[in-house]
């Protein structure tokens, strides 16, 4: 009996407009094999958002996004807000008002390793293999939604970081549920040691931990944890940690992964899911036919298990892509060139290659 589904998407800035479309059609080719129901609709956000309506976030996408029941997303940015920090509208803030509006106050990134691309990776091979790592990161609290100031002389300014007991209650309570149904080990990243917000977090976990005496429970400092993902991935398992820490982190373990290019994330609450890829816009190659679009295609398998409970389906999405994989093809950023029978192609070619081994 196949499931009747809303899906939103806002493929965004630069590369988004690219490897959007092809977990969408992903999407499209699993309704199809599995006689499911997918309605789809597209919004607009960031850059583009602000140059056609000058909001990152209207509010017709907000509504559609609110009618959905799931939202596959591409990336925001540009440039010129990177070079100018002093425009008062950015991209940023439509993606911080979208996760503050639907409550999506986890960010899931699962790290895990394709065995043919451990050549594609800085780490040592030896060191990676094995490495399966899930990150909930708390989205919603910390620095990037607490108080503002800047001075009126403008050479000085503050960004409060702030958390409230239930903000940790709910993240850390998702997090030991994963790791229930994993290896059973879950590492609190902080810094007790120096700020008050830490110290709050580890608190509130140790607390929870109580209820979860069958998970093995680490804290680590942020510092200790940034340097452990490089020297033993392996010991982890289910990582959680605030938004800030986990910002930096889930960034730095994609070189575990190889590239940004195949990392998918999956940002949810108590309702809707909203699914991307962790790398951003990269309007340095965007129109150039050469972005990765399997960060998108593995966002597309997230939404599938997350938001709709098709865990098959999204195997078959897994398991396409590491066929494609074991075949030799690769985008730029995943190629070696020192390995033989590698065939470097670019975003519609290896998405054709993925929908090939879907079907």
């Amino acid at each position: 009996m196949g499931v009747t589904k809303k899906i939103l998407v806002i493929p965004g800035d630069g590369i988004g407009q690219e490897v959007t479309a092809w977990g969408k059609k992903v999407l499209e080719t699993i309704a199809a094999n599995y006689k499911h129901t997918f309605t789809f609709d597209e919004g607009i956000m960031g850059h583009v958002a602000i140059e056609a309506t000058g909001d990152p976030l209207p509010d017709s996408t907000l509504e559609k996004a609110r009618q959905s029941d799931a939202i596959l997303f591409g990336a925001i940015g540009h440039a010129k807000y990177d070079n100018d920090p002093t425009l008062k509208v950015r991209p940023e803030q439509g993606l911080l008002k979208i996760r503050k509006e639907l409550g999506l106050y986890a960010n899931l990134r699962p790290i895990k390793l394709f065995d043919d691309l451990l050549q594609a990776s800085s780490i040592k091979p030896e060191i990676l293999q094995g490495a399966d790592i899930l990150f909930f990161r708390e989205l919603t609290g910390d620095v990037y939604f607490g108080e503002k100031n800047r001075s009126e002389d403008r050479n000085s300014a503050s960004d409060l970081m702030i958390y409230h007991k239930y903000e940790v209650e709910r993240i850390a309570r998702k997090a030991y549920e994963a790791a229930r149904t994993r290896r059973k080990k879950l590492c609190s990243v902080d810094k007790a040691n120096v700020l008050e917000a830490s110290r709050l977090w580890r608190e509130v976990v140790q607390a929870i931990a109580k209820d979860y005496p069958d998970v093995e429970t680490e804290h680590m400092f942020v510092d200790n944890a940034a340097m452990q993902l490089i020297k033993d991935p392996k010991r982890f398992d289910v990582v959680v940690t605030g938004n800030l820490f986990g910002d930096i982190l889930t960034d730095e373990a994609s070189q575990i992964a190889g590239s940004m290019g195949m990392l998918a994330s999956a940002s949810v609450g108590d309702s809707i899911g909203f699914y991307e890829p962790i790398h951003g816009s990269a309007h340095d190659i965007a129109g150039k036919g050469i972005a990765n679009p399997l960060a998108s295609v593995l966002s597309a398998a997230l939404l599938l298990d997350i938001s709709f409970g098709l865990k098959d389906e999204s195997q078959r999405v897994i398991r396409a892509v590491d066929a494609t994989l074991r075949q030799g093809y690769r985008t730029m950023d995943i190629a070696n060139k020192h390995t033989p029978n590698e065939f470097v192609l670019g975003t519609d070619a290896m998405g054709a290659q993925v929908l090939k081994n879907l079907n």
